[in-house]
Parts: C-alpha cells; sequence; structure tokens
C-alpha cells in the first residue's frame, strides 16, 4: 500500500530548559516541503545554519545525542525526533535559539501535544520505507550490547531490554508492535539516570536544566539523609527520600517499566537519524546513544549499498539503443579518437545512461601498459563526462550548436581496473535541478554488477558562436 508523506499543517512552539545548559529556548516546529526530512535551523547563530538530522553528523553521545553542521550544534535531540517518528511526520524544519532542544518533563509527550495542536497534512510525494532485508547485527562484548534488525514487512516493531545489575531496576523489557503505539504506550516515559551519576554530572556542572521534575532517579547506594538533604537544596525542595520502589520520591513511576520504555524512545529517536523510515523489528539488549548510532550508521551503510546497486541494470547488448554512435555524433561534437560513448540506452529529464566497450584495438592501448592493458582513469571519467553531457544538451532544442564544458571533478574513485573486452555501463543522475545551463551530476561507471568509477561533475553549457554571428 502506498502512503503519502506529511508534515505539520502550521508552526508551533515548545518552550523550555536545555538539560545540560540550563538556558532557556525556544524551539519551533515548522511544516516543510516534501524529501525535506527532518532538520534543524539555529536562528540564535549569524546566518542561520542548518544541521540536517543525519546519523553522520553526530558528534557526541555522551549524555543524550548531538549532531554538529555548519559551525552549529544541537543537542539532546533524540526525544523530538522520537516524536516526529511516533506520529509519522516525514517532513519539519525545527527552528532552536540555543544549542539545546528543551527538556520538558524528560520525555517526549510535549513535543506530541504541540504537534498534534499543530495538525497534519498530507503531501503529493510517497513515503519511501527502508524494508530490512534480512537480519543486521550489532554488537559490542564488553558492554555486552546486542542489537540485531530483522525484516518485517508490514510495520516498525521494536523490544528493548535492559540490565544494569541493579538490585532496584533488575531486568526489564518493553515493546511495541507498530509504531502507531508510540504515543500511547512509550512517549510519556522519560528519561532515568542513578544516584551516583546525578552527584557526578552536579559535580561536573552539568543538568543545570534539572529540576528532580523530568527525570526518574534510581537510588543504587546506602545514602544519609544528610546527602538527600543537600539535593534537595540543589534542586529548590523541601525534602527528598527514597520511593518504596527504589527510586527518589520526586515523581510517581507511569509504567512499572518505565526506564526500559525511555529506552525503547531513545532507540526510536537516534534511529531517526538513518534518514528514512524503517521497515522491520527492531531489537536490543542494553542499548544506549553510541549503540544506537553505531547501529544506525550499519543500517544507513547498507541503504547506500543497495541504492548504488539499484542504479545498475544489467546490460543487454541486443536491446535497441535510445542513440547509436551516429546519433551520439550529432549530439556531441567529439570524434574518434575521443568519441567515448557507443550507446545511449536511457534518457529522462534527470538522469542517462550510456554504453562504452573497451575494445584491444583503441589506440590508447598502444602506449597505455600495452603488456597489461589497463583503459585509463582519466578516460573513464572522459566518458562519464560525455554520457552526462547527452543529459545536459537534451535541455536544448538544437544541441548540435552547443558545447558542453566540465567546470568542476569531485570525489572521483576508481575502484576497478577496466581492461580490453569489458562493456562500461555510465549512469548519470542530477543531484539538484539545472539551472542557467549548470547542471551537477553524480556518475557511476559499471562493469557487469561492479562499479568501477564514480565521481560528482559540474557542467555547463554555451552556445557555439557561428561565423555569421
Amino acid at each position: 500500500m502506498n502512503v503519502k508523506q506529511r508534515t505539520i499543517k502550521s508552526a508551533v512552539t515548545v518552550s523550555g530548559t536545555g538539560l545540560h545548559t540550563g538556558q532557556p529556548v525556544n524551539m519551533t516546529f515548522n511544516p516543510a516541503p516534501e524529501n525535506h526530512g527532518y532538520k534543524f535551523r539555529r536562528i540564535d547563530i549569524e546566518g542561520q545554519p542548518i544541521i540536517d538530522a543525519d546519523v553522520d553528523n553526530v558528534t557526541d553521545t555522551s549524555r543524550g545525542t548531538t549532531i554538529s553542521q555548519n559551525g552549529a550544534s544541537v543537542s539532546t535531540i533524540e526525544h523530538v525526533l522520537a516524536a516526529l517518528v511516533g506520529l509519522e511526520v516525514d517532513n519539519v524544519l525545527i527552528d532552536l535559539d540555543g544549542p539545546e532542544t528543551p527538556i520538558m518533563d524528560g520525555s517526549s509527550i510535549h513535543f506530541i501535544d504541540s504537534l498534534e495542536e499543530a495538525g497534519f497534512v498530507e503531501q503529493s510525494a510517497e513515503r519511501e520505507y527502508y524494508h530490512i532485508p534480512y537480519n543486521i547485527h550489532y554488537t559490542e562484548p564488553d558492554r555486552k550490547v546486542e542489537m540485531v534488525a530483522m525484516p518485517v514487512d508490514d510495520d516498525y516493531r521494536l523490544t528493548c531490554m535492559i540490565d544494569y545489575n541493579s538490585p532496584i531496576l533488575g531486568s526489564q523489557h518493553a515493546a511495541i508492535t507498530s509504531i502507531s503505539e508510540f504515543k500511547k504506550e512509550i512517549s510519556s516515559s522519560r528519561t532515568f539516570c542513578f544516584l551516583h551519576e546525578l552527584e557526578a554530572l552536579l559535580d561536573h556542572n552539568l543538568i543545570k536544566g534539572g529540576d528532580l521534575n523530568n527525570a526518574i532517579v534510581v537510588v543504587d547506594k546506602e545514602v544519609s539523609k544528610e546527602e538527600l538533604k543537600h539535593l534537595a537544596k540543589l534542586f529548590n525542595r523541601e525534602d527528598i527520600d527514597v520511593a518504596r520502589e527504589g527510586i527518589l520520591n520526586n515523581i510517581e513511576l507511569r509504567h512499572q517499566n518505565e526506564p526500559a520504555r525511555h529506552k525503547l524512545l531513545d532507540m526510536i529517536g537516534d534511529l531517526a537519524l538513518v534518514g528514512v523510515p524503517l521497515r522491520g523489528h527492531i531489537m536490543a539488549a542494553r542499548p544506549g546513544h553510541a549503540a544506537n548510532i553505531a547501529f544506525g550508521k550499519k543500517i544507513k551503510a547498507q541503504i547506500k549499498k543497495e541504492r548504488k546497486k539499484s542504479q545498475y541494470k544489467p546490460y543487454d547488448p541486443g536491446a535497441t539503443p535510445l542513440y547509436d554512435t551516429v546519433e551520439i555524433m550529432k549530439i556531441l561534437p567529439h570524434r574518434q579518437p575521443m568519441l567515448m560513448i557507443d550507446r545511449i540506452m536511457e534518457l529522462t529529464k534527470t538522469h542517462v545512461v550510456g554504453v562504452k566497450n573497451v575494445t584491444m584495438n583503441e589506440d590508447i592501448f598502444r602506449g597505455h601498459f600495452p603488456g597489461s592493458p589497463l583503459f585509463p582513469g582519466v578516460l573513464q571519467i572522459e566518458a562519464m563526462a560525455q554520457t552526462g553531457g547527452i543529459l545536459v544538451l537534451s535541455t536544448v532544442p538544437d544541441p548540435q550548436n552547443w558545447l558542453t564544458l566540465f567546470l568542476k571533478i569531485e570525489n572521483a574513485r576508481f575502484k576497478a581496473p577496466v581492461t580490453p573486452g569489458d562493456v562500461i555501463v555510465f549512469r548519470c543522475d542530477l543531484i539538484s535541478p539545472i539551472r542557467r545551463g549548470i547542471a551537477q551530476m553524480k556518475g557511476v561507471g559499471f562493469v557487469g554488477e561492479k562499479v568501477v568509477v564514480e565521481a560528482e561533475l559540474m557542467a555547463q553549457i554555451v552556445k557555439v558562436k557561428n561565423e555569421e554571428e
């Protein structure tokens, strides 16, 4: 079943305090266009830099998840992202006037409420899920962390187990069988810490925004009345005691297994940084932010690998080309020996597929490693550029009167040797729309199913001046 992307109907602002900075912060969710994803914008910094919610932008996981890009960073983003995933919102621009999201009550429920207040609107583009294809594992043996993503076609399921060798917490489990259960079962679960961690954070001048109303504090040691009085003074409370459940009596548990549910909430928020909605079952034992991010990077790497492979279509030498060599020469000014493309197999407004047959009778092999002939990498790039040139020239009605000039080549990589007898299939995709005759493209060359070359190209078309002009 095809599902449309969605964003929010109107902007909505949430105000609070950063947990570790203690600074007041205003955070505004704004509607965003299709395929925008989640992005943060630091409106308190000159230039209002944008930070993509991407697992590759994570710079710290010590006490929450921090992302950085364009000279700016945003901390403690996981509870916000969990709310967006839980409500199945695809596209949002989040404005912040500080370096950290507001902690609120330590859960996602206030973000859920605000987003629902804004309302939702369906967009035209379809939501593209990543369906976990097979079991993807991640382990940290020293911390006894185990995580696995398993194939499930119909929904996003999560199961979480925590075990801190604590007689108070014991082993706890939490699970949802559908992401639609997030709001009711998971979103109100608050963050937790152990009393010894709380004291260490206070000693390091952290949790300035903590007021004991936004965290469950597990008492994992004997604590004197003097210590309790000291804590009460720090958090501006008359008194603090240890409740029957072995936690400070600052709050009452919303669920018996609230810590496990919050760990599941964190997982959802951290894995949102993969960048696409998931379909599968995530099972985790003893997860944390660092493990979540490492696991997310592994999933993202698998997605990139599959997307690259999906660009490749087996070359059928018997297929009728869109353009043969003679027709290509009507578009490109190149001639033998510098005409590098033999066929064009596909051409759309955003991509082109061309074919280069590498033969031993080409002049280059008389001088380029004649004893061990290799097709030069620089000529692979030239063949890729000519393929891309067909795409750019297809935007004008008289391509024979235009030249394609390449302005930049970046991130060129040669991944396998090309030898006589090989057939290179080049695919070039636009990275962004062509503007003012300038095109940015990502090119990939395949021999069989193997990628042999890839590069990013920038080209501009210019009109040939006739002598009569």
